[in-house]
């Protein structure tokens, strides 16, 4: 029996070989669609899981006061103090937020790696890779200790063993005490854990909130009391100290500066779901949930558009097997042997898409791992059963509703031949029409507000020039001479012909500054960013001065106790004629509180990205504070003989900056770029979307519309002897379609227009809703109906009416 249903489904598909290529295509692109958005959901939902403390582990982040900032960092005493007052605490560990980039030495080999942390002792309790040599416990707790990757093991060390061997971070030398295997994916990929995180002079600062904090809980402890007890932490060893000291109530003081609230997030969720913060969070960063959900409920659309496409291709075609199915019936075929061969064909074309899917996802991957920066691979056991879910999903979907129509055929209705002329399932085929159109329409006006919101950030003015300026690492080691060194690199590179301006400051533009300090004045908490920088810095950058002057060398006092603010910060503390008003800054020295007289209001600039507000800033010479936090040096070169400026920038830097590293550079408009880069992801993907979804949505509209009109063959030429004019049956023909092309864009634009609304709040700068690509959306889906219907109403319209009319 199986094999006669394969017989006649081979048959079928030698008869309408167009229509059935389709199908398998249209469910193919669907089904890949669905794939790729699984890979990435797999991914990123692996993050961790590995980790068998992943239950018991939280990160640590603080929200400051009145500014609503969130911190990954801590204090050294806060950490210190929870861990010996809270014995459902179990360990803390102190690590860095990020990665340090710098060069290691073994011997005459080096190495410069991007990934290496510094951490506690412990760190192997809270992220237990597996170690392949060396120590099991305790492998950090010597001074000077080390644990090095596998994989940077045998690039340091070759076939050496690596255990007890000496190598050189930052002029120190560590001991090699253990080789891990790195389990990914994880928070914190390390090649290199270096121990002795923690400095003496932060032991009792609680206002040092310079080190990322995790702690593990005892496995029956309620989080919930832990999070209470750590905020008691806080109020009792900072708010009741801080109110006291001030001589505040502590209500009073709470009012004016507002309180830290202590947030936890669990490792086994915090990579996803973790907790956004000002600044890095994690080495390796955050999930994007936004974008997990914006390609998991897309690639379903594409996939219900692929069902709905191949639906209504099947019940439409079902016509012309009628008398096959009124014949099986008369011969003693049940309702149930019918329904079960059609979803038998429909599972061999579901095979056959799945295979074709496959096939398209392979040959895509490389594409998709370069656009969303992952190495995803097809392999994995729960990927294989959630493709044979897929496979069962998607028979049931598309395989019941047209066997079911097909078996209900009336028998004698059927060997009359009239049932080509019966409008049975026409208002279903109808509706999925109009369902497409509403896919279609929602799509489109993604795709161009989405565009448009890219294309706004791309072309705003950001308050500054970045044209032929690049931003060069300034990768010096000892801070102590690393002002003096600067300076002297300055006067040398300016003698390279070619160098126009040099100039510095502490941050980098697209990540905000290197440090943030609050203070209160007139009753008004703010935590400005602090800018430090080289004179004529924002004389180069072609930031404005709105009111007052620049800081200069002219002035003695602007390297004391001068400094300029910025047009936000103004706003905030409600300084009206700001120049010359003196404000009580939140740094000290031996005399006291600082006190910093403005000499100068700033333009607002953006140091980040257009999602967040421009920040309240204060601007310093670096000088004043003498920090020495500044990480890079800017020039701007002239694009005369660029690259022979930049050769002899090169050999200068490699002689006399540093050896160790080598030159780098980054134009400073290419580096704000990446602030947006998401962004330009979603544009991208939207746009490939937007063409799989029209190219599907023309397939059927195209079958769809062959179907209909081959059925009225007869009605035409009976209209044509009659005397019909061409266009007045093209009109006919097509006039039903515009009709759905409109219902269906009226359905799709509300979802449109809120889930939009939606992502557009994640932006402080942002474009407005207007009704342009509305209308576009609208017009362009009117020309490819139009344009698909009258080419085969014309087509059809040619007919030779004889034909059709002999027997009549």
């Amino acid at each position: 029996m199986i094999f006669n249903w394969f017989k006649i489904f081979i048959y079928h598909l030698k008869q309408s070989k167009l229509f059935s290529f389709l199908n398998v295509l249209g469910l193919s692109i669907g089904i890949s669609g669905v794939i790729f958005a699984i890979l990435y959901w797999n991914n990123e939902h692996a993050y961790n899981q590995w980790n068998p403390e992943k239950e018991n582990v939280y990160q640590v982040l603080n929200k400051i006061g009145r500014t609503g900032d969130t911190w990954a960092t801590s204090s050294i005493p806060f950490g210190n103090t929870c861990k010996a007052t809270i014995p459902e605490i179990e360990q803390i560990c102190f690590l860095n937020v990020w990665y340090d980039q710098s060069v290691i030495k073994y011997q005459n080999k080096k190495v410069i790696d991007k990934k290496i942390t510094v951490t506690d002792n412990n760190f192997f309790d809270f992220y237990p890779f597996p170690i392949i040599k060396g120590a099991k416990k305790d492998i950090l707790k010597e001074k000077n200790s080390v644990a090095i990757s596998e994989k940077q093991a045998k690039l340091l060390f070759g076939s050496e063993d690596p255990i007890g061997k000496s190598i050189t971070y930052k002029d120190q030398p560590f001991t090699v005490k253990a080789v891990y295997h790195i389990m990914q994916p994880s928070s914190i990929e390390p090649n290199f854990v270096f121990g002795g995180i923690v400095r003496e002079d932060d032991i009792n600062q609680w206002g040092n909130f310079n080190y990322g904090l995790m702690i593990k809980t005892k496995k029956d402890a309620a989080i919930n009391v832990v999070l209470k007890k750590m905020h008691n932490v806080n109020f009792v060893n900072r708010t009741l100290k801080d109110a006291k000291e001030s001589g505040q109530t502590v209500e009073q003081y709470v009012k004016e500066n507002g309180e830290i609230k202590i947030i936890l997030d669990q490792l086994k969720t915090s990579y996803l779901h973790g907790t956004k913060s000002s600044g890095s969070s994690s080495p390796e960063g955050k999930g994007n949930l936004q974008l997990l959900y914006i390609m998991a409920g897309l690639s379903l659309l594409i996939l219900i558009l692929s069902l709905v496409n191949y639906i209504n291709l099947a019940t439409a075609s079902a016509i012309k097997r009628a008398k096959e199915v009124g014949v099986r019936k008369i011969v003693g075929a049940s309702k149930k042997q019918i329904i079960t061969q059609f979803i038998f064909e429909t599972a061999i074309i579901v095979t056959l898409a799945i295979l074709f899917a496959l096939a398209i996802v392979e040959l895509s991957l490389p594409f998709y791992n370069a656009f969303l920066k992952k190495n995803l691979t097809i392999n994995g056991g729960e990927f294989y059963l959630q493709l044979i879910l897929i496979f069962g999903l998607v028979i049931i979907l598309a395989g019941i509703f047209p066997a079911v129509y097909i078996s209900n055929f009336e028998t004698l209705k059927v060997l009359k031949g009239n049932f080509s002329r019966s409008k049975s399932g026409i208002w279903i085929r109808n509706s999925m029409l109009i369902f497409q159109f509403g896919i279609a329409a929602f799509f489109i006006i993604g795709a161009l507000i989405v565009n448009s919101q890219v294309e706004y950030m791309m072309n705003k003015d950001l308050g500054f020039s970045g044209n032929q300026i690049i931003r060069i690492p300034f990768n010096y080691q000892d801070f102590g001479t690393k002002l003096q060194k600067y300076k002297t690199t300055k006067q040398e590179i300016f003698k390279i012909p070619g160098v126009d301006e040099v100039s510095t400051f502490a941050g980098t533009f697209g990540n905000s500054t290197n440090s943030s300090s609050g203070f209160t004045h007139n009753g008004v908490f703010v935590q400005p960013r602090n800018v430090e920088m080289d004179f004529g810095f924002l004389e180069m950058m072609k930031i404005k001065i709105v009111e007052g002057r620049d800081l200069s060398p002219k002035f003695a006092s602007d390297t004391i106790d001068n400094w300029l603010i910025n047009e936000t910060l103004a706003k905030t503390l409600g300084l009206k004629n700001p120049i010359n008003t003196i404000i009580s800054s939140g740094w000290g020295n031996e005399k006291g509180n600082m006190k910093f007289k403005i000499v100068g209001v700033v333009k607002d600039f953006h140091i980040t990205g257009l999602q967040d507000k421009v920040p309240p800033m204060v601007f310093i010479n670096n000088r004043t504070l003498k920090w020495n936090n500044f990480q890079n040096v800017y020039v701007k070169v002239s694009p005369n003989n660029l690259t022979e400026t930049l050769e002899k920038l090169k050999l200068y830097w490699e002689k006399n900056v540093n050896p160790d590293y080598p030159f780098d550079y980054e134009f400073v408009n290419k580096g704000f770029a990446k602030t947006y880069e998401e962004q330009v992801k979603q544009k991208n993907l939207f746009f490939i979307l937007n063409l799989v979804v029209i190219i599907i949505a023309i397939f059927g509209l195209f079958a769809l519309a062959s179907f209909s009109m081959e059925r009225r063959l007869k009605e035409i030429a009976i209209r044509k002897t009659l005397g019909a004019e061409t266009d007045v049956l093209l009109k006919e023909l097509s006039k039903q379609y515009i009709v759905f092309c409109v219902i269906g864009f009226g359905i799709g634009i509300i979802p449109a227009y809120i889930l939009l609304q939606k992502w557009l709040e994640d932006f402080a700068f942002r474009i407005g809703i207007s009704p342009v690509p509305f209308g576009i959306a609208l017009i362009s889906l009117l020309f490819l109906t139009l344009l698909i219907v009258l080419t085969k109403a014309f087509q059809v319209t040619k007919i030779d009416v004889l034909k059709y009319l002999k027997y009549e």
